[in-house]
């Protein structure tokens, strides 16, 4: 079974005591009934030690029973905290192209769905183990009773349990369709919250995402939940039958084939009839654990899809960069693909030949689908070059110190998520220089900070881009990217941005790379490339520059294309 895998793999001390608790639960059950068997047997006086024994197992049930659940509580929410912990440190360490490629949809599902179908799996073992061990006792006293009954009974038995297991094996099949299903409507919430604005002023299509992918996709899950459950019901009644008719034929068939004495039919009896609640109580839990089996299939396949990419962060930094200042960023017939199922429509950017340096402004201009996005990607490290070199400071880029590299850069996407904490050096003092940022971006009578955290981001789109423009200068990094930053800023913060702030990083000896379509402002820029579908094809020097461009530099004004 994957669950019991799972959980052997993750606490096996826990397998072990819990089994242990049941067990010990069990016989202690088991024990009472034939005390309770032995006194219904006997007249008069039942006698001080049995008296004491009865008390002593009821306790001694009382205290293991409680024990295992305590522990499994403890462990299951142990366990959900550790698998989400795991999984989101894989998705930190997954390529973005491969999460990109995965999509939100099921990362979110399994993040929620799939753990808390677990974590509940977990709950339910203490119930699952005491049943077992009820089960188990039971049959050890009815082998004790007549051993040919017993062998009657497990015939039984079998019988009862092939029947069941054929009735719900095609009910795992609608599981795990019902589970698939679950990843569409995910997908149709995300569009619920990212597309709520669309949705009230079109009442079309509200009523079309409403009818035709919330329904549809919600029924597609109920349809298979339900055919999944009735299955499941189905055999549980089947086998609930079985020992009715069990019970029928101890009642009535049993004393015309042999004699027995009234304990021991008493006995067959209690004990059959006591025993149809633990099977009914193991069945129904077999329901949980298909559930969590399935969830935990996706969650294991999700975690092997991303194991089948090399890991994007480095386990333990070399500080190879971070140790020397920054002199140079190098980008050598560097090149990256996206290949789509139609071939025509696949784009490579590259090769690109690029020389960037401190306390330069450069500004990269081109039309939408240039790739200029993907280069930004590419410059900061989120995407691997498919081809070429990316060199910093004269050192070769790759798998081993990516994730250094990456900490050279501070920017602010087009599509960039602002965080509500700050985290860049001078420690108290990060909170002081925060403030007057906020002052100069005219943020300080809607937000302030303490301890590095925001009162508030709930802001306007122009606003929150300020906020996050905040925090990047914050990171104090020396290599600064903006990708459309001014696009949706009125024309006085973009008069800020263009004329005030970034000439202030270029003065402070800082790489700046903006991603503009504001050609007013371009004169600003001490170079000026353009991208022109995946290529290079040239370089303007509004401002001429210092010389000193190193071995594979490219003087202002020449053309950096493709060679």
């Amino acid at each position: 079974m994957t669950l019991l895998r799972f959980l052997v793999r993750y606490s096996p001390s826990m397998v072990i005591w819990t089994s242990a608790a049941a067990l010990l639960s069990g016989a202690c059950n088991t024990l009472l009934l034939v005390l309770i068997t032995a006194a219904m047997s006997r007249h008069g006086n039942l006698g001080t030690a049995l008296v004491v024994a009865f008390c002593a197992l009821g306790l001694g049930r009382f205290i293991t029973n409680a024990l295992a659940q305590v522990t499994l509580a403890h462990f299951s929410q142990a366990t959900t905290a550790r698998l989400r912990l795991d999984l989101v440190s894989k998705i930190l360490s997954v390529p973005l192209r491969q999460i990109e490629e995965l999509g939100a949809p099921k990362l979110m599902v399994a993040l929620t769905e799939d753990i808390l179908e677990i974590t509940q799996a977990t709950l339910s073992i203490p119930i699952f183990a005491q049943n077992f061990a009820y089960l188990l006792g039971g049959a050890v006293y009815l082998a004790w009773l007549s051993m040919p009954v017993f062998l009657g009974m497990f015939a039984f038995g079998v019988v009862g349990a092939v029947t069941y297991r054929m009735l719900i094996r095609s009910g795992f099949g609608h599981l795990s369709a019902a589970r698939d299903g679950q990843d569409r409507l995910f997908q149709h919430f995300r569009s619920l919250t990212e597309g709520i604005k669309e949705l009230k002023l079109h009442r079309a299509r509200r009523e079309a995402y409403l009818k035709e992918d919330v329904a549809q996709a919600a029924a597609v899950c109920q349809r298979h939940n339900v055919a999944a459950e009735l299955r499941f019901i189905i055999a549980q009644n089947w086998n609930q039958l079985l020992f009715l008719a069990l019970i029928g034929l101890i009642i009535f068939a049993l004393p015309r084939v042999a004699s027995f004495s009234q304990q021991a039919m008493t006995g067959y009896i209690i004990m059959t009839v006591f025993l149809m609640g633990p099977l009914q109580g193991l069945l129904g839990s077999l329901s949980v654990f298909s559930r969590a089996n399935v969830s935990l299939r996706k969650v294991e396949q999700l975690g092997l899809a991303l194991s089948l990419h090399p890991t994007d962060n480095a386990v333990v930094s070399n500080g190879q960069f971070a140790s020397k200042p920054f002199e140079s960023l190098e980008l050598v017939q560097v090149e990256h693909h996206y290949y789509r199922e139609r071939e025509d429509d696949n784009f490579i950017l590259g090769p690109i030949n690029l020389y960037l340096r401190p306390g330069e402004l450069v500004f990269l201009v081109g039309g939408n689908g240039s790739g200029k996005s993907t280069l930004a990607k590419v410059i900061t490290g989120l995407y691997p070059p498919a081809g070429g070199e990316i060199r910093l400071n004269g050192s070769l880029v790759g798998d081993h110190n990516r994730d250094d590299y990456r900490q050279c850069f501070s920017a602010v996407f087009s599509d960039y998520f602002l965080f509500d904490r700050i985290v860049g050096r001078g420690g108290s003092d990060a909170d002081r220089r925060a403030r007057e940022y906020l002052e100069r971006l005219h943020l300080d009578h809607k937000v302030s900070i303490n301890d590095g955290v925001f009162s508030t981001t709930q802001l306007s789109q122009g606003q929150r881009k300020r906020l996050a423009l905040l925090s990047a200068y914050i990171e104090d990094r020396p290599f600064y990217l903006f990708d459309e930053w001014a696009s949706d800023q009125d024309p006085l913060f973009k008069e800020v941005f263009y004329t005030q702030l970034l000439p202030e990083l270029r003065s402070l000896n800082k790489a700046v790379l903006v991603i503009t379509h504001d050609d007013r402002y371009f004169g600003c820029a001490d170079r000026l490339i353009k991208l022109d579908y995946g290529k290079l094809t040239r370089e303007h020097a509004e401002q001429p520059v210092a010389a000193g461009w190193g071995r594979a530099s490219n003087p202002p004004g020449s053309s950096i294309g493709p060679q």
